[in-house]
């Protein structure tokens, strides 16, 4: 299985430390927890690896999802002290986020990885296209909705934060953005809703992979690599509070564009992989 030459090992340390930093920043400045860079930087690792493709995505998926669970608590943390988060819209998703992540969870342990590269490219074209549109210039009304559309609103994020290894941060920076709230109040709140989503979305990909437990390699718990998690999660768990900050002294209008670049190709890079 570990057919790789050594310095394609280092080069994938190199990627997954680069991945570590750029999930923290990511997840301050924007509030999300850094899945659409995790899951790329893992697939190619655990392709190198010899990973049968059967479990490869939901492997990525899960993992990033467990690195994402310090992230979100302290990106979150962090914009709180800040008095930015909106209470009652994290109350109000919370529990279809995780109805809809259970359900994806459920999808995990008996989809074939096709699913979940088509989700990942819809998701992230969808959030690079609202990024080059200029993050917070769409919208539809000036005010939050009512509680049915905001559950709905929870349920999918949930689900395709499931189904993508995100924590939710884009998905739900842009349901209230959409809605008239100021980008920060949105950052700041979707960063709360990251952290039942990371940690529910763990605890289900662990248990989705127990019935694949003969396809995954060594060190996986279910759907979660152990050795993808050490590498990764205390390096962008650190440097969140940095994009925190960050998110609050600079404009951001560089990065959106330079993220939506990112999200692009590496949508096409899936997208090539289900044709091929």
């Amino acid at each position: 299985m570990l057919d790789a030459s050594w310095a394609e090992l280092a080069w994938l340390a190199l990627a997954v430390i680069a991945a570590g930093i750029v999930t923290g920043l990511l997840a301050g400045l924007f509030g999300i927890g850094g899945g659409a860079v995790i899951v790329p930087v893992l697939f190619e690792i655990f392709r190198i690896l010899g990973v049968p493709e059967a479990v490869r995505m939901q492997l990525c998926i899960g993992t990033s999802l467990a690195v994402i669970v310090p992230t979100a608590i302290r990106s979150y943390r962090a914009h709180r002290e800040r008095g930015l988060v909106i209470p009652e819209v994290v109350r109000v998703w919370t529990i279809p986020a995780v109805i809809g992540v259970v359900i994806g969870s459920i999808i995990a342990a008996f989809a074939p990885e096709a699913v979940f590269k088509v989700a990942f490219v819809v998701i992230v074209w969808i959030i690079a296209a609202r990024l080059v549109a200029g993050g917070d210039r769409w919208r539809i009304s000036e005010k939050i909705p009512g509680r049915p559309v905001m559950q709905a609103y929870g349920f999918v994020i949930g689900l395709g934060s499931s189904l993508m290894g995100i924590s939710g941060g884009s998905l739900a920076t842009m349901a209230l953005t959409v809605h008239g709230q100021p980008i920060l109040n949105a950052v700041a709140t979707s960063a709360g809703i990251g952290v039942p989503i990371s940690i529910v979305g763990t605890l289900g990909y662990m248990a989705a992979g127990l019935l694949h437990r003969e396809l995954l390699p060594p060190l996986s718990i279910g759907f979660v690599s152990v050795i993808g998690v050490v590498a990764i999660a205390p390096i962008s768990s650190y440097v969140a509070p940095l994009g925190a900050r960050l998110a609050h002294a600079m404009p951001k209008r560089y990065l959106e564009l330079g993220f939506a670049a990112y999200l692009l190709l590496v949508g096409a890079r899936f997208l090539a992989s289900l044709i091929t």
